[in-house]
């Protein structure tokens, strides 16, 4: 088989006038163009709302009559003419930013990750390692960089969290109705779903391949949950991030093994691969065993592929490293061994930590050891990284250690709020038309200064509001279908006042991420939470892993916290954190607060989001925040070094923040009801960090720093792979 075609499936009637609506649910470009959910929405309000702003699930749903009133509406015609030719535009364009930069001989880069965040009709994320995946494909699609995405279809997704009334957290399984989601079978020459044995593995192992489209990327998704494998191997996709140590190796030999071979079958090229994290390493494995096949010797191979590689890392920790025990490895493995031509202990070796030789077989080993070009996702976290693996250069100076930064960014067109958008337009573009294709230019942003306070002050207060009715409306749904226990309409939200300073956390409920630092003593945030002059609230969410039961007990004792009177109804919890709250938190909150245990922050991203929608961040000083806070565009703490336990000094240094700096600069307000102080710097911080912050500015340093160099090292050595 030399290709396979993709086929669209029938789901839902349209009439002719309106037949590209189809073509545009299934691209995910209308995820970040509002104007084009505006067709769906525009159809008819309520289904747009039942469906969860999911356009697939929606034109699959929703009655006839209205698509049909919509084919004889003009104004609706109108619109949806202009959006489906710019669609047309968008998907036929072959220059952009790449191709003027780029312009000469092929160039395909083949983007390997174990999660993507792309949309919440999509579950296959878990945080921040897929959302930076997902914002990287969307922004590689709007600057034409040719890449292809490769992942898993999760069917179980990560997990779907239920709160109960004492503030445990339990996991639900939902499972995914592929045919309700933006996501297409790839068929073969015979028109059937395309099935691709994983080489070399015994028993075997086969996958379906699906395909999502995000914009003009292609994202290929591997799916064992099919009748042609034993029910062992049928499980391996079904969960992200299994708690199973074997089970996640079966995973990631699927995604780096079956991922790499899946390409070949569907003859696409590339000139270079980009590992996002250890997880997909054993592609690199395939690739080299492709070269022995072919009778090149086993270590002129690895050779070939090193120029061709990028090791992203994203692991300040060393616990968050897969290290998998060598007789597992043997077992899942062995066959694949000797298809390599190599020796067990040879095999071994390439996994092997050389300062901890008996720990196990490293996945971060191998993929340092099989790449040329290895990054860290911020400044601090490449010294950091540097540190953690300097045994693999010995012989090197710190400085000397082969491992950059390339500081992560977030895609401006997802996360900025529509109406924010609108904002910026009124002044942007006088002096740059297009300034949504040149987000990255800092002088742009200086316009920002020229924002009446009241208009962005207003807007911010309609987005807080859009928020606060969001978590009440979930709360009634809940109410409605006698799902929710009256316990917790308190705790999750219902009492909270758009007036109060408020508070967002929105992380993964792990230790180390620290989502309890403000509850080290409750009753100094109570006096906080209560000050009259001078009120605040909490907003939280987030998920605990399923085998994280300290990270359960943290939200559990934030949640019991927010059930008693003392905390007034300010501290509320989230339940089921996911894209679209996401969405709603980054717009709505006054300030984000970011309280990892330094140094184990390797980047963070959500903080970037909200800071281009005006939210205020105070963090402590790692990850990105070394690198944007200036002093004027938000607050900072923990700079200093502590040894031992520091969780005393860091939450009285954030108590004493709150109360001395914060609370009164967003209390101070003019005869106009205005705080322009607080405004003041809402503004630097609009200005400051999304034009640096952004993806098109981290997918533009990829490209110069490692991509080119990846695809002039293929032309080198004459080595497309195939």
């Amino acid at each position: 088989m030399t290709h396979a075609e993709l086929t669209g499936e029938r789901l839902f009637t349209l009439p002719d006038r309106i037949s590209g609506l189809g073509e545009l649910a299934y691209n995910l470009w209308w995820s970040w163009h509002p104007e084009a959910r505006m067709l769906f929405k525009q159809l008819n309000r309520e289904a747009w709302r039942e469906s969860v702003h999911n356009p697939v699930r929606m034109l699959r749903e929703i009655p006839y009559r209205y698509l049909e009133a919509a084919s004889k509406n003009p104004r609706y015609l109108r619109e949806y003419d202009i959006i489906m030719a710019r669609l047309g535009s968008y998907m036929r364009q072959r220059q952009g930013w790449f191709g003027e930069h780029y312009p000469k001989g092929p160039f395909n880069i083949a983007y390997f990750s174990a999660e993507y965040g792309l949309h919440h009709s999509l579950p296959f994320y878990a945080g921040g390692l897929g959302f930076l995946a997902g914002d990287h494909l969307k922004e590689c699609s709007d600057l034409n960089v040719p890449v292809i995405g490769i992942g898993f279809m999760y069917s179980q997704g990560y997990l779907h969290q239920h709160i109960r009334a004492d503030g445990w957290q339990e996991e639900i399984t939902i499972l995914l109705n592929r045919d309700l989601t933006p996501i297409k079978r790839v068929r073969d020459e015979n028109g059937r779903h395309l099935i691709v044995k994983v080489p070399d593995i015994d028993p075997p192992i086969y996958v379906a391949v699906w395909k999502v489209d995000v914009g003009r990327v292609p994202l290929y998704l591997l799916d064992t949950d099919i009748p042609k494998n034993d029910p062992t191997r049928r499980s391996i996709s079904s969960h992200l991030y299994t708690g199973d140590r074997e089970m996640r190796l079966l995973q990631q030999i699927v995604l780096g093994i079956g991922g790499r071979h899946v390409l070949r079958m569907l003859g696409i090229n590339f000139s270079g691969i980009h590992l996002n994290e250890g997880h997909s390493a054993f592609a690199l494995l395939e690739l080299a065993r492709e070269h022995v096949e072919e009778g090149v010797p086993v270590h002129e191979a690895f050779e070939k592929i090193r120029g061709l590689t990028i090791f992203t890392t994203h692991t300040p920790v060393p616990a968050g490293h897969d290290i998998y025990d060598p007789n597992v490895i043997e077992r899942h493995l062995g066959h694949y061994i000797q298809a390599l031509g190599i020796t067990r202990d040879e095999f071994l070796a390439l996994g092997r930590h050389p300062g901890r030789p008996n720990e196990g077989f490293n996945m971060t080993a191998l993929a340092l050891r099989l790449s040329r070009f290895h990054n860290a996702v911020s400044k601090r976290h490449a010294g950091v990284t540097r540190d953690m693996w300097r045994s693999c250069w010995p012989d090197r100076n710190d400085d000397e250690i082969p491992i950059d930064a390339i500081t992560n960014g977030v895609h401006l067109p997802t996360w900025l709020n529509p109406r924010m958008e609108m904002l910026l337009n009124g002044y942007f573009t006088r002096i740059c038309p297009h300034w949504q294709f040149e987000h990255d230019n800092r002088e742009i942003w200086e316009v920002v200064d020229e924002i009446p306070d009241h208009e962005l002050w207003e807007l911010h207060m309609r987005l807080k509001i859009k928020l606060f009715n969001r978590i009440r409306e979930y709360k009634r749904r809940k109410w409605a279908e006698g799902v929710e226990e009256p316990e917790n309409l308190v705790a999750e939200g219902m009492l909270l006042n758009p007036s109060v300073l408020t508070i967002g956390f929105a992380r993964r409920f792990s230790t180390y991420k620290r989502a309890d630092l403000l509850l080290h003593d409750t009753s100094r945030l109570a006096s906080i939470l209560n000050n009259p002059w001078y009120p605040v609230q909490i907003v939280f969410a987030g998920k605990a892993h399923p085998d994280d039961t300290d990270g359960k007990k943290i939200l559990q004792r934030i949640y019991q916290l927010a059930e008693k009177p003392e905390m007034a109804g300010r501290i509320a919890v989230i339940e089921n954190y996911g894209e679209q709250i996401a969405q709603y938190m980054v717009h709505g909150v006054d300030l984000w607060l970011n309280t990892p245990l330094p140094p184990l922050e390797a980047s963070g991203t959500s903080g970037m989001k909200a800071a281009m929608n005006g939210v205020l961040n105070c963090s402590i000083l790692d990850g990105w925040w070394c690198e944007g806070y200036n002093g004027r565009n938000g607050w900072m703490f923990g700079a200093g070094e502590v040894k031992g336990d520091r969780t005393l000094q860091d939450a009285e240094e954030l108590y004493r923040l709150i109360e001395r700096d914060i609370t009164p600069l967003y209390y101070t307000q003019s005869m106009d009801g205005i705080p322009h102080g607080w405004v003041a710097m809402m503004k630097e911080s609009i200005k400051t960090i999304p034009p640096v912050f952004s993806a098109r500015r981290m997918v533009k340093e990829y490209v110069r720093n490692y991509y080119s160099l990846m695809v002039a090292s293929a032309e080198k050595n004459l080595c497309d792979i195939r």
